[in-house]
């Protein structure tokens, strides 16, 4: 059963996992979907200064963890049950987990409804007050405070999207993919595979709440299925993956209102791959670059950032050295991306010019069970 304590005490038992202290000692959190290969989430060392990935360790047992988020502080996480039933009811659920800061090792405080299934995507606020998650399977979202002492309270706010867009296949109904905060903490921005509109909320921090934002959201070509969005360092410009047409759209963006306006879109495979989608979106921390996993093609759109327009222009595409790569992230000196290979169980880590922004892959990979969110904790 999804998130029965019991469960989890088998990582009491996991061997410690001890890091030297280094400005750039890291450890990576890898959600996953559960079966055969994969129990939970995952967690490895990751040294920035060599590149080195250390072997996984289970660190918690719980099912489908296919996305989590690091608590501002480092003490907890978050992570999605991506199931259409929880405690009896129709929809998922949403965990959340201390941090055993010697090891690495994550006990279970508590969990939540999502209010909707199939959740996907979950942050946390900068504030470390509020989860939010979207749930694709319910076309939803909601916001979940969080007590002082990590544990969530149920929902302070729960939005049914509503509409279709012209996939009838697809997007015969709302498919929320995504959520993800602007930098003032006072926008909300989920993602809707099956409205072709990435949905605008007003945030209140002191609440936990979400209501509609007027414009109510920025919107992509149709038939697009816009998946995950990010912002760019500068809070200008925005980016979305399209999942259905394998496009990313660029925006500028608007602090005080929070509207999106759509600066141009380019594809994100050199030529037609039947059975393409994108995936995942990251921008570098510098603000130089941004980078896009196809599924199918296998491989990561790479892309520089025009600074003053926030336009985009093609660098190519690199081999992520598996198949169907779900998810990647950047670390956050950086000079790597881990690249997460869904279908191949791997994960391949690729060195990043600094100047450029090409990916060159480095030899590391690990074996994670169909791994589809990756997540660093800096340690001390």
């Amino acid at each position: 059963m999804f998130g029965l304590r019991s469960s989890l005490l088998a990582v009491l038992s996991l061997t410690m996992i001890v890091v030297p202290a280094s400005a750039e000692s890291f450890r990576v959190y890898f959600g996953t979907y559960t079966g055969n290969d994969s129990k939970g989430i995952y967690v490895a060392t990751f040294d920035a200064e060599t590149g080195k990935l250390g072997e996984p360790q289970l660190a918690a047992e719980t099912v489908n963890p296919s996305f989590v988020a690091i608590h501002p502080t480092k003490k907890f996480l978050y992570a999605v049950g991506e199931i259409a039933d929880f405690q009896g009811k129709k929809t998922g659920g949403v965990s959340a987990f201390t941090i055993d800061a010697a090891t690495g090792k994550l006990t279970l405080l508590n969990q939540q409804s999502s209010e909707g299934t199939g959740p996907c995507h979950v942050i946390v606020d900068k504030a470390g007050k509020t989860a939010l998650v979207a749930n694709y399977g319910g076309g939803s979202c909601a916001s979940l405070p969080v007590a002082a002492d990590g544990t969530l309270g149920k929902a302070a706010s729960a939005i049914q999207h509503k509409g279709s867009s012209v996939d009838k296949g697809r997007q015969e109904a709302p498919h929320a993919h995504s959520i993800n905060l602007d930098a003032a903490n006072k926008y909300a921005f989920c993602a809707d595979l099956g409205l072709d509109k990435i949905l605008i909320y007003k945030f209140n921090p002191a609440k936990s709440t979400l209501t509609p934002n007027d414009p109510p959201a920025g919107v992509v070509a149709p038939g697009s299925g816009p998946r995950h969005f990010a912002f760019h360092p500068s809070g200008k410009f925005a980016y979305v993956c399209n999942e259905m047409t394998s496009t990313i759209t660029a925006f500028a963006y608007h602090a005080e209102t929070g509207a999106l306006t759509e600066l141009h879109t380019l594809s994100t495979i050199p030529q037609p791959t039947p059975g393409n989608s994108t995936a995942e979106i990251v921008v570098h921390p510098s603000g130089k670059f941004v980078y896009v996993s196809n599924r199918g093609h296998d491989s990561l759109a790479m892309y520089a950032i025009d600074p003053s327009t926030g336009k985009l222009t093609s660098l190519g595409n690199a081999p992520t050295g598996g198949k169907t790569p779900r998810n990647f992230n950047i670390d956050p000196t950086g000079k790597w991306i881990l690249a997460a290979n869904q279908s191949s169980n791997t994960v391949v880590v690729h060195a990043v010019d600094q100047a450029t922004g090409k990916l060159t892959p480095t030899g590391q990979s690990i074996a994670v069970g169909a791994p589809v969110c990756v997540r660093f904790v800096a340690l001390p």
